[in-house]
C-alpha cells in the first residue's frame, strides 16, 4: 500500500461527544471542555501524534426525539452542554504549528455573509490551517430554536446549501482580487477600490450584494469537508467536497459510497482522486490483548443505553421507545439523517427486530465500531480497511479523553509509522497543501468555486 493514512481527531466542544455515559469514568477529563488550557493540551497532543486535524462536530439543538423529551439527552450529556466550536480554534492554533482544524457549521441555520467573514478570519488566524465541515442539520429542536415550526425537508436543505455555497464562493473567490491590499503610504491607499467587487447575489434564499468584508485569507476558501452518505448527500459531496466523511457498516458498503462519490465527481468535471475519503475509527488499545479486553469491559459497564438511544432517535428520526420491541424495524423516510435511518433497516443485511436494534445501539461495540486489541492487531484491521475500501483516512473517536488519544498517539501511531503507512513529519504550508501537495494553496481549477474567480463577472 503506497499512500499514507490521514488522521483527524473526532470531537466536539462539549461535555461529551458519542462516548455515551463514559463521562462517569474517573479518568475522563471532558468536563474541562470549558477551559482553553484543556484544548491547548489536546491540540499539542495531536500535533505530537502528527494528526492532520482536529475535526470538531456540532449540532444546533437538543436531542429530544427519544421519548419525546430532552431529559434523557440532558441527563447524560448527549452533545449537551455544548459550546461554539469556532471560538477555541485560535488558542489551539497559537499553541501549534501544523495541526489543522475542521469546524462544523450548518448551512441551514447560518447566513453565508457572516459565515464567510468568520471563516476568513479563522483562516487568517491559523495561517491557512482551516477546514469547513458542511452539514445541513437534522434536529427538530434546532429548527424550532431558529424560528421554524418544522424542519426543512431533507432534500430541500441541500438545495439551500447549494445556494449558500454559491454565495460564499463569490465572496471568497471573486470579491477581492489578488493584490487588492497594497498599503501604499505615499499615495494614501490601503486597499485599491478597483480590485474589490460587489457580488450582486440574488437567489431563492439569499440576497447578498457584497463585497466581502475580509481580504483574501491564505486559502481563500477553507478546505471543504462534508459528512453525509445519503443519495443527495453523496451528490453534494461529489460536487463540492475536498474531504468526505463517509459511513458504512461493512467494507462493501463503504467502498460503494466511496466509488459512487468519485464517479459522480468525475461527471462534475472534477478529478475524482483529488477527493480524500475519511471514515470513523474508534479503538481500545493496550500492549496485550488481555489488557485491552479488560479496558473494553470496564468501558462497557459505564456505557449508557439511554444516551445512545437518545442520540440515535435524534439522528435517525426513530423513537424506538414508541415501537413494539418484537416487531421488525422497517425503513421509513424521515427528514433526519438518511444514512442513520437506513443503518439498521436497508443496510442491515437482514431484518432486525426493534429489540435487536436497541441491543446493538445500547451496547458499546454493538454496532461493530470499536476495534479492541494490541497495536499490531488494530493496525492490521486499519490496513485491511484501507486496502479493501479505498478510504484515505480516519476520524478517530476516543472513549476516555485524553487517555484514549494518548494511547493512540503512543501505541498506534508508531506501529503505523513502522509499516510506512503514516507520515513521520508534517509537510509545510496550508492545510490544503498538506493534503494535496506543495503549491496547492487554493482550490483547484476543476472545482466549481473556481468559476467565480473572474472579477470581471461582477459589475
Amino acid at each position: 500500500m503506497g499512500k499514507k493514512i490521514l488522521l483527524n481527531a473526532f470531537d466536539m466542544n462539549g461535555a461529551m461527544h458519542n462516548s455515551h455515559g463514559l463521562w462517569k469514568h474517573p479518568d475522563n477529563q471532558r468536563h474541562r471542555y470549558k477551559d482553553l488550557d484543556y484544548w491547548v493540551e489536546i491540540a499539542q497532543l495531536l500535533e505530537k501524534g502528527k494528526f492532520d486535524a482536529l475535526f470538531l462536530a456540532d449540532v444546533a439543538g437538543i436531542y429530544d426525539v427519544y421519548k419525546q423529551s430532552g431529559a434523557p439527552a440532558i441527563r447524560d450529556a448527549v452533545q449537551v452542554p455544548l459550546n461554539d466550536p469556532a471560538l477555541i480554534v485560535p488558542a489551539m492554533a497559537l499553541a501549534t504549528r501544523h495541526l489543522s482544524f475542521a469546524v462544523t457549521v450548518s448551512t441551514t441555520y447560518e447566513h453565508p455573509y457572516a459565515h464567510a467573514r468568520r471563516f476568513s478570519t479563522l483562516d487568517h488566524l491559523t495561517g491557512g490551517r482551516l477546514a469547513w465541515n458542511i452539514v445541513t442539520s437534522y434536529l427538530p429542536n434546532a429548527a424550532q430554536n431558529f424560528g421554524l415550526t418544522d424542519m426543512i425537508a431533507h432534500d430541500d436543505r441541500y438545495e439551500l446549501a447549494e445556494e449558500f455555497l454559491e454565495v460564499v464562493y463569490k465572496l471568497w473567490e471573486g470579491s477581492w482580487e489578488e493584490g487588492a491590499v497594497i498599503r501604499d503610504a505615499q499615495r494614501g491607499i490601503y486597499t485599491d477600490p478597483a480590485k474589490v467587487h460587489k457580488i450582486h447575489h440574488q437567489g431563492t434564499y439569499f440576497r447578498v450584494p457584497g463585497p466581502h468584508l475580509s481580504e483574501p485569507s491564505p486559502q481563500r476558501t477553507p478546505v471543504i469537508y462534508q459528512a453525509g452518505t445519503s443519495e443527495r448527500g453523496r451528490a453534494f459531496a461529489a460536487k463540492h467536497a475536498e474531504c468526505v466523511f463517509v459511513g458504512g457498516q461493512t467494507h462493501e458498503a463503504l467502498k460503494f459510497y466511496i466509488d459512487d462519490i468519485r464517479r459522480q465527481a468525475e461527471q462534475f468535471g472534477r478529478d475524482p482522486q483529488s477527493i480524500k475519503m475519511f471514515t470513523f475509527l474508534n479503538v481500545v488499545v493496550a500492549e496485550t490483548r488481555e489488557e485491552a479486553e479488560l479496558k473494553f469491559a470496564e468501558y462497557s459497564r459505564l456505557w449508557s443505553r439511554e444516551a445512545a438511544m437518545a442520540q440515535f432517535a435524534g439522528s435517525s428520526g426513530y423513537d424506538l421507545s414508541a415501537y413494539d420491541p418484537d416487531a421488525y424495524l422497517e425503513y421509513t423516510h424521515t427528514n433526519h439523517g438518511q444514512t442513520r435511518a437506513a443503518q439498521f433497516t436497508k443496510f442491515a443485511g437482514k431484518k432486525l427486530t426493534v429489540r435487536e436494534v436497541m441491543d446493538r445501539i445500547g451496547t458499546l461495540g454493538g454496532q461493530g465500531a470499536v476495534l479492541v486489541g494490541t497495536p499490531k492487531e488494530i493496525v492490521d484491521r486499519i490496513e485491511e480497511k484501507v486496502e479493501r475500501t479505498g478510504v484515505d483516512g480516519f476520524n478517530v473517536a476516543h472513549l476516555i479523553t485524553p487517555r484514549s488519544l494518548k494511547e493512540f498517539v503512543e501505541l498506534i501511531v508508531p506501529e503505523l509509522q513502522r509499516r510506512g503507512l503514516y507520515k513521520n513529519d508534517y509537510e509545510e504550508g496550508t492545510l490544503r497543501e498538506k493534503l494535496f501537495g506543495s503549491g496547492n494553496r487554493l482550490l483547484p481549477d476543476h472545482h466549481p468555486a473556481a468559476r467565480y474567480r473572474d472579477a470581471a463577472a461582477y459589475v
